[in-house]
């Protein structure tokens, strides 16, 4: 970032010709540049129609749209903010950046404005991570965990957990630095409570099997089976389009293919590999290389089969793979089987009879693919940890605290430690690390020196 008391601008809406643009002002020069380009301001967060100028000495017209000034502190990034609200043509937008320009503002850099808004505590930093996951956001469980998160559901679960750290630890601090004043009785019983309670909470917290992950960053699904029993058939049915070359001629997926879908409002990523087989050559390996490196990461496998091979359990064993809950057993060319000769492979009871070419099945097949989904998601968005980041910091707390519970030593300055250590970890998720609030909740607490 570049010098943070710089007065930025950039185009908040989207680019391309549009019927409104919106120029975002924000800095210390914000008022003043609203005024020489469109006249007096009105009131604030009211908008005013109005004409803008090029402030030069003999200025020129560019356009006429709203202007709209948010005094500081309330505003976006807690600096004054102004918006101008004009035409959205490509000659209109560039004449009043080159006007804003000749006035000393520069151009705000990726995700500047926002950056200012974390400065000036109007944003921490799980709402910054939410704000940008609902920018991104395709489903409508990607919107509602966003919008929570944006709105602060995350950050009031740790927040609350952070209050009762520090207090815990203010307890502590007082009887280490204050232990010939007069302090209540039972603070250490006190303090056992407080972190025994925090530690289930961040346990049960911990306990969502990465719901919250796979939500925002899509259920990761993968096709698998040996060449030509119409993986990349079913990827192109399932996608609605022709994503994957399909043939008669086996080994023509090399590489892997992937179609993102959007399950009954789940993100959901389905990648189309390999044929499984003894590998013909040094490209066919490495595409049978990805397609069990992809399988062994995915939350869901797809076996698809045809009448004429061994079935998914071989297949599996073959390639070392194991065969989960999760996972769907699916019978390709099932319109095939009524001439499908004696050695053919019977199907398991819980295989999935299904035909890409005739449709047969497909509605059932979606209806499964869409449990397993529901399964890993849950129906309640809700509140969850979306980032890996997230997650590590309260594992990092939880460890912390369970040493504090399980420590051997008498040594109340050494077992504070882990508190500290777990209050650190957790200020890393929101960005707020404080020394001062413990000192500040010892002196109110107890009133020492009074």
């Amino acid at each position: 970032m570049k010098h943070p008391n710089d007065t930025i601008f950039a185009q908040a809406s989207g680019k391309g010709r549009s019927g409104v643009a919106v120029i975002r002002l924000s800095g210390p020069d914000v008022r003043n540049t609203l005024e020489i380009l469109s006249g007096p301001l009105a009131q604030p967060r009211v908008a005013a129609l109005r004409s803008f100028w090029s402030g030069d000495k003999d200025p020129t017209l560019l356009d006429r749209g709203l202007v709209l000034f948010f005094p500081a502190p309330k505003s976006f990034t807690g600096e004054d903010v102004g918006e101008l609200h004009l035409h959205g043509s490509f000659a209109v937008i560039q004449a009043v950046f080159k006007a804003l320009l000749k006035l000393g503002l520069r151009p705000a850099e990726p995700g500047e404005f926002t950056r200012r808004a974390f400065d000036f505590g109007k944003l921490d930093l799980t709402e910054v991570e939410g704000l940008a996951d609902l920018l991104a956001a395709q489903t409508e469980s990607q919107r509602v965990l966003a919008l929570n998160q944006m709105g602060g559901a995350l950050s009031e679960i740790y927040e609350s957990w952070r209050g009762q750290l520090v207090s815990a630890l203010a307890q502590l601090e007082a009887e280490i630095d204050f232990a010939d004043e007069e302090l209540p009785d039972g603070l250490s019983l006190r303090v056992m409570e407080i972190i025994e309670t925090l530690q289930s909470e961040m346990v049960a917290h911990l306990s969502d099997r990465h719901r919250g992950e796979r939500l925002r960053d899509g259920v990761s699904v993968v096709i698998l089976g040996p060449p030509n029993v119409g993986k990349s058939s079913l990827l192109n049915s399932l996608a609605q389009r022709d994503v994957a070359i399909v043939s008669d001629q086996s080994g023509t997926t090399r590489d892997i293919i992937e179609v993102h879908l959007d399950l009954t409002g789940i993100a959901v990523n389905i990648a189309d590999t390999a044929g499984l087989r003894r590998a013909k050559g040094d490209i066919e390996l490495e595409g049978v290389r990805r397609a069990i490196k992809r399988a062994e990461q995915a939350d869901i496998r797809i076996y698809l089969d045809s009448p004429e091979n061994e079935g998914a359990e071989k297949l599996a064993t073959a390639f070392a793979l194991e065969i989960r809950d999760t996972d769907l057993r699916v019978m390709n060319k099932s319109d095939l089987l009524s001439n499908c000769p004696g050695d053919c492979a019977p199907s398991p009871s819980d295989t999935l009879l299904l035909s890409v070419k005739t449709g047969d099945g497909m509605e059932k097949f979606l209806s499964l693919l869409t449990e397993r989904v529901q399964d890993l998601c849950g129906s309640d968005v809700g509140v969850a940890l979306t980032r890996a980041r997230h997650r590590h910091a309260v594992e990092a707390s939880r460890a912390a605290l369970d040493r504090f519970l399980k420590g051997k030593t008498d040594d109340v300055g050494l077992r504070a430690e882990d508190i500290r250590i777990a209050l650190r970890s957790l200020g890393r998720i929101v960005g707020r690390v404080d020394v001062e609030e413990v000192l500040g909740l010892i002196f109110s607490e107890f009133c020492i020196g009074k």
